[in-house]
């Protein structure tokens, strides 16, 4: 059975039948200490959730690492799961990152629900079938590509979110629109993010998560297509592991809105993208999200980072850019020198 993405309109109905359609001997419920608190609630009245066992784990993507996921299957094994079990993972992307790994690896794979709580994970993280964690200070280095049973997106849970949480989420959907089409983008560039009106938002996730799942669905294990998906992600993740070695993290979708400045320079410079688009984009971006402090002395160190991009090939550093909106050019070399210049634009911009 291929993955079920469910819009939610009646959450505890549509997480019945999740369930009910999930072969499970037990269920587990996987959440960080802030979803527990404040995301749990909605569930554990459900009667589903009778004799559900919780299993927590600390927020934030400093957490999304081995321990962790030791203390995952460490509680699975005492739990009693076996292969038939069922683990909800319900939280923001760290969660479905790494409860998706455990469910995936845990007695060589049991069935997994994605619940995401966060505007990221519902657009990006929980839809897709990439899990994994982070190692050896490189993102996402350890990880499968494996579908959860089902994902429920229901908005309810960002009423729960900060401002921030929100902002980060809605870069992963600017992107989507980049790639995407003109009146996606448009829509996106001209929402009111600073006040966001959730009903609105609502109908523009399903948007967003259709283009995602459209990719998926064309290329699941990264051949070719899927790379689009990776639009901004490159000096983003450079950024994003940047930031975590210097003990001032910063939220993925900032990263990777800072990592879309930088690419579509690289865009407008390589493959003509058009530079009205890129002026209102990066206008955007920087109205929302601010800025990145960072020196031309930390040029090698995050060139260097972007060296283990799994994207690459041979050791040359590959890009997806765009030639304009929802023009993909996927497997784009790009020299050191040029790079060099988008972290310029990026620091005079």
């Amino acid at each position: 059975m291929e993955q079920r993405i469910i819009i939610s309109k009646n959450f505890a109905e549509d997480l019945a039948i999740a369930i009910s359609e999930c072969e499970h001997d037990k269920i587990f419920v996987l959440t960080d200490t802030t979803t527990c608190d404040k995301c749990w609630p909605v569930l554990n009245k459900m009667y589903r959730m009778r004799g559900a066992k919780m299993i927590t784990i600390e927020p934030t993507d400093e957490s999304k690492n081995l321990e962790s996921l030791s203390h995952v299957w460490t509680e699975l094994g005492n739990g009693g799961a076996t292969r038939h079990s069922l683990l909800i993972n319900l939280g923001g992307g760290m969660v479905t990152d790494l409860g998706g790994f455990a469910a995936s690896t845990f007695k060589r794979g049991m069935n997994f629900i994605n619940i995401p709580t966060t505007l990221l994970a519902m657009v990006d993280a929980s839809v897709g079938g990439k899990t994994g964690i982070n190692f050896n200070g490189l993102k996402n280095e350890i990880g499968v590509f494996n579908d959860s049973k089902f994902v429920i997106l229901d908005t309810v849970f960002l009423k729960s979110l900060d401002s921030q949480n929100i902002i980060s989420g809605y870069a992963e959907m600017l992107k989507h629109g980049l790639i995407s089409n003109e009146k996606m983008w448009a829509d996106l560039v001209s929402f009111n993010l600073a006040e966001p009106d959730l009903d609105k938002l609502k109908k523009m996730v399903g948007k967003s998560v259709k283009v995602k799942e459209d990719v998926v669905k064309k290329d699941p294990h990264e051949r070719g297509l899927r790379k689009a998906l990776n639009f901004g992600h490159t000096i983003g993740h450079a950024f994003e592991s940047f930031a975590l070695a210097n003990n001032r993290p910063i939220l993925h979708g900032y990263a990777v809105a800072f990592g879309m400045i930088c690419e579509l320079y690289l865009s407008a410079i390589k493959t003509g993208f058009p530079q009205d688009k890129l002026r209102q984009t990066v206008s955007f971006i920087k109205e929302n999200y601010g800025s990145f402090v960072f020196t031309c002395d930390d040029y090698d160190a995050l060139i260097e980072l972007m060296t283990h991009d799994k994207k690459n090939v041979a050791g040359k550093i590959n890009f997806t850019l765009l030639g304009g909106i929802g023009d993909i050019r996927i497997d784009q070399v790009v020299k050191k020198e040029l790079i060099k210049e988008s972290l310029d634009f990026f620091r005079e911009g």
